[in-house]
């Protein structure tokens, strides 16, 4: 509430003069005055129109909105045609992100007055805001027309344009801004985010120093700085960057948010969240903030609240690409697979060439139930032709010298050089790599580096941090190094480089391990696999042509952590308890019914679901109704979350595989703990998973052939405890003297794969050259 001093304003009896000497405060700069006058003549006088109208305009300018529409509407009632009320309405709404009301007044102001440029610019601002972007070209245009030389109107264009990733035009209209204000820091800034959108990062960053030479005091221009220093994996910087914006705006809502960005990159979850809930205080309709909470939630294992999160944001905007995206990947870990391929579906329809929505989309259908192999193919071939094969006609020729027997350079291309279930297998190929033969290049695309981190770059020859590089950048750096055999091991999971791989940098690239399945991209060359994994007849589901190891494509090295195997737990409880460390994303009505299908034919037993995804009582809750849904009782089951599992493995005493997508990491620590399980050789790959590592085992006998040979080969191992002990107490020492655990021997395997395929290169190339 404002102070009432009416004898210090001298106020007079004569309204004109009253106005004049607000209209004088305001010229001056003395805002504070103009606002405190203006507030004490409506208190003196209601139907005062051009104190409301004062007084509503400089709330706008503080950021008083809610007051602002208050004073504003009163203005309006008293005289409705005034266009200046009308755009300042729509400007306080659109302040508060209800787009739809701020749109009706602007388009009432323009019904009025078709040549109010500052109210076209602010429609125009308005139809980005809701994703109507060719509209809000041609707004600007309009207004462009009126003004040619309104500032405002070409930065807002070139913004608009940048979202439809016309970035030269972008570059254009905010040039045209430096053409009429050279010294125009936000022309410059904008510069910087087209640059940061084309990944030339070095290029965004100087046009930001740029902007902040001529407003150092701007907190939005700090806050797009930290941005662009965040895209460069300069995460501290980019922290003091945000903190600076905060200190010249504490109630900037974006640069909080940005803030917690980087609080979650690096781990300190907590302080994030704090962020992106203070955020939402300042501005509660904040569809990015509220994305961003949600996404902590989720790592946090809320999923039921990030749901909650995400729907809110998409009601304030429907069209939210990535909010879209994230609350796919909720439904994902909800088991609800098809309504989040419908939400990737919609995030595809507003940003078609979002390879983060096909990315996503792919993963999910290798795990749906109901989906035949050819047609998740055909999805995957879609992706190249959309994603992959435009970049065909760039490729250039290898200069790589076809010497079939020199030393070859190797590079990695990883996410997951960091503590992550790849090291299980990471870990051993590059201590064991013959480096005599073989020099290894690790490019890692980090956010945060860890202990197992440091691991990684002692057992390489070269370490190149790829966060911040663009594909073409990335590209452009594995050429230079003379790679040999490029080696994806991330396929379509998070972070990943395939747009490098499209690129077709290096003469040999081969797909491996992240991901298990294909890639959809013919500029690969191999898959990497073994005879289960990828039997014969199989290869029309393969982009890549599968290169078959002359041995099981299977290596784990435990954690030392795991401690010791448990007697058989069923002698002592008297009766079976199966059990599986599955992500919900495995579990479907397939699974379910021949889980359920076990139980009722094994009365007594019990079935153990133990995984992060049911960390939540109401994520339990809705398994277990599904499962009563099948005639199993809550009491035979234990469904929850423990971390590490170890414990639970030890209270289980036959293992449980998914399908059509087998788990993985989660299989070799069944076994190590003694545990037997039963997979279903499903589609190939990601349904052999289980197959190929059971055949490495030596123990066939566990892989079914469809779903009522799966009850039967887990009945049969219920049936006999004696038998079942035994296994338990000798499955380790098997494992330790299987190919699963024969480190050296599975890398000398890989690096002759290697070694053949660059032969087969080196043929190629001298035959193309002769």
């Amino acid at each position: 509430m404002l102070n009432i001093d009416f004898h210090s304003d001298g106020q007079s009896k004569n309204p004109a003069i009253n106005h004049q000497k607000l209209i004088a405060y305001i010229h001056s700069g003395q805002l504070s005055q103009a606002e405190q006058m203006a507030y004490n003549l409506i208190l003196l006088d209601q139907a005062d129109f051009f104190a409301h109208k004062i007084y509503g305009s400089l709330l706008v300018q503080s950021e008083r909105y809610q007051e602002a529409i208050a004073s504003l509407e009163q203005a309006y009632t008293l005289k409705p045609e005034d266009t200046e009320i009308l755009n300042n309405l729509g400007q306080a709404y659109y302040k508060l992100e209800q787009f739809d009301e701020a749109l009706k007044y602007y388009n009432s102001a323009l019904a009025q007055r078709s040549d109010f440029a500052e109210c076209l610019n602010n429609k125009g601002m308005v139809l980005h805001a809701l994703g109507r972007l060719n509209e809000a070209i041609d707004i600007y245009d309009r207004a462009i027309i009126l003004r040619p030389k309104y500032l405002k109107a070409h930065n807002n264009r070139g913004a608009v344009l940048r979202d439809l990733k016309r970035y030269q035009e972008a570059l254009a209209s905010h040039d045209r801004a430096l053409a009429i204000e050279p010294q125009n820091a936000e022309a410059h800034s904008l510069c910087g985010m087209v640059f940061q959108q084309l990944g030339q990062l070095h290029e965004a960053l100087a046009c930001q120093l740029r902007a902040l030479a001529i407003q150092p005091n701007n907190p939005g221009i700090w806050v797009t700085l930290g941005l662009i220093l965040s895209a460069k994996g300069m995460l501290t910087q980019a922290l003091i960057a945000f903190d600076q914006a905060l200190a010249l705006n504490p109630r900037l809502s974006e640069a909080i948010n940005n803030r917690g960005l980087i609080l979650r990159a690096l781990g300190r979850l907590s302080e994030a969240r704090a962020c992106f809930e203070k955020a939402l205080i300042f501005k509660p309709c904040s569809v990015e903030a509220l994305n961003n909470l949600a996404i902590l939630q989720h790592q946090q294992g809320q999923l039921d609240s990030a749901l909650e999160t995400l729907n809110k944001a998409l009601t304030f905007n429907p069209n939210h690409v990535s909010a879209l995206i994230n609350r796919s990947t909720v439904l994902r870990d909800m088991g609800q697979l098809d309504t989040a391929l419908s939400d990737l579906a919609q995030a595809q329809t507003f940003e078609p060439d979002s390879v983060i929505a096909c990315s996503n989309a792919l993963f999910i259908l290798n795990y749906h139930p109901d989906h035949s192999a050819e047609t998740i193919f055909d999805a995957y071939r879609e992706f190249d032709r959309r994603f992959g094969q435009p970049h065909r006609a760039a490729w250039l020729p290898h200069p790589n010298r076809p010497d079939p027997e020199r030393r070859l350079r190797l590079g990695y291309v990883s996410p997951d050089f960091r503590g992550h279930s790849a090291c299980h297998a990471l870990e051993p190929l590059l201590t064991h790599h013959d480096r005599a033969h073989f020099e290894l290049t690790a490019y890692a695309e980090l956010t945060q580096e860890d202990a197992l981190t440091a691991v990684y770059r002692r057992l390489v020859d070269h370490w190149v941090p790829t966060r911040g590089l663009s594909d073409d950048e990335l590209a452009a750096r594995i050429r230079a190094d003379g790679i040999d055999i490029l080696v994806d091991l991330a396929g379509h999971t998070a972070n990943n480089r395939l747009g490098v791989f499209a690129r077709r940098p290096a003469p040999v690239s081969v797909t491996w391990m992240g991901y298990g399945s294909t890639t959809g991209l013919s500029a690969i060359d191999y898959f990497l696999a073994d005879a289960t994994l990828a039997p014969e007849g199989s290869e029309a589901l393969f982009a890549e042509q599968p290169w078959r190891l002359d041995r099981p494509l299977a290596i784990h090295r435990p954690v030392p952590e795991m401690g010791e195997v448990s007697p058989l737990p069923a002698h002592r409880r008297g009766y079976v308890t199966f059990g599986t460390l599955t992500r919900h994303v495995r579990i479907n009505h397939r699974t379910l019914r021949t889980w359920a299908t076990i139980l009722q034919r094994l009365p007594g037993s019990r079935l153990v679901i133990d995984s992060k995804d049911f960390a939540a009582p109401s994520m339990q809750q809705r398994l277990t109704e599904r499962f009563e849904a099948l005639g199993i009782a809550p009491e035979r089951l234990e469904i929850g979350y423990h971390s590490p599992p170890w414990d639970v493995l030890r209270g289980i005493d036959i293992g449980l595989d998914c399908f059509p997508h087998n788990s993985g990491v989660t299989l070799y620590e069944t076994l190590y703990m003694g545990l037997p399980f039963i997979t279903l050789a499903d589609r190939p790959s990601v349904g052999r998973i289980g197959s190929t590592i059971l055949t490495a085992l030596g123990h066939p006998e566990w892989i079914a052939a469809s779903e009522t040979d799966y009850v039967e080969r887990a009945l049969a191992l219920a049936a006999d405890l004696d038998r079942l002990a035994a296994l338990r107490a000798g499955l380790r020492a098997e494992m330790e003297h299987s190919p699963i655990r024969d480190e050296g021997g599975f890398v000398r395997s890989l690096e002759r794969a290697y070694r053949r395929m660059w032969q087969l290169w080196c043929r190629t190339s001298i035959r193309h050259n002769s």
